[in-house]
């Protein structure tokens, strides 16, 4: 399943998310192709482009339940009219628009809207720099740094736990943004930043993440490829993935 080629076009500052009829359209389509898998209770793991392609996962899972999202990113995704100027790339709101931030034909697809309760979110990885971090708090997702899960990845991982195995949720997703890892080790992604957790710190964390009987699949994305001509990051985070997974 290919996605959509995004061109900005005419696009301008103000004219909202560009490309959001193409994503909304794709989305759906993604929803419906998960669809049968997480009816059959198969363990999803979906290889993307960029950090809206959690809207597929999310609409697919929201007309089944109530579910939560573990966010793991290196940003919050949070960027909204309410805290920026302007919004545009749908990768960079991508937390907002699954808990219901955003314009109608991103965050409320069939009337599902929103696809997570902000209760039902967590939030990991994040620099401690980061310009919405703030929001999020104040929206009462719990956020956990990338200091923070350095520090003890497997304590993070048990919080987080504790947060989206509740009982009255259905289960949960994962949605990871390789650039949760620190430059120095994934600089092959749009936004390489310093201050990131390395991948013994990621196995670390996404072992009792995915293997938990609740968690429903995981959405891997960011990488670039053209950033990565001999291919060594590819490989290191291949073998990060697969051990946790297999964990």
């Amino acid at each position: 399943m290919t996605p959509p080629r995004y061109d900005r076009g005419d696009w301008e500052p103000g004219d909202g998310v560009f490309n959001a009829a193409a994503i909304a359209e794709y989305s759906v389509r993604l929803a419906d192709r998960l669809a049968p898998l997480i009816e059959d209770d198969s363990f999803v793991v979906l290889l993307g482009g960029e950090c809206s392609n959690l809207l597929g996962p999310t609409l697919a899972l929201k007309r089944r339940g109530r579910y939560g999202v573990v966010y793991l990113d290196g940003h919050s995704d949070y960027r909204t009219t309410g805290n920026s100027p302007y919004v545009g790339a749908a990768g960079g709101e991508a937390l907002a628009l699954v808990t219901g931030r955003g314009q109608d034909d991103l965050t409320d697809l069939e009337g599902q809207g929103p696809y997570v309760l902000d209760g039902d979110a967590a939030l990991l990885g994040i620099r401690e720099d980061d310009d919405y971090a703030t929001d999020v708090e104040a929206a009462g997702i719990p956020v956990w740094s990338a200091l923070t899960i350095a520090e003890d990845p497997v304590k993070a991982a048990e919080g987080v736990l504790r947060h989206v195995a509740r009982d009255e949720l259905d289960g949960y997703w994962v949605h990871l943004d390789v650039d949760i890892l620190d430059a120095e080790v994934m600089p092959a992604v749009d936004s390489p930043d310093p201050g990131g957790i390395q991948h013994e710190h990621l196995r670390a964390l996404l072992e009792p993440l995915l293997k938990a009987p609740t968690c429903r699949g995981v959405d891997i994305g960011i990488f670039d490829p053209d950033l990565d001509p001999d291919g060594r990051y590819a490989a290191a985070l291949t073998d990060t993935l697969v051990a946790a997974i297999n964990g």
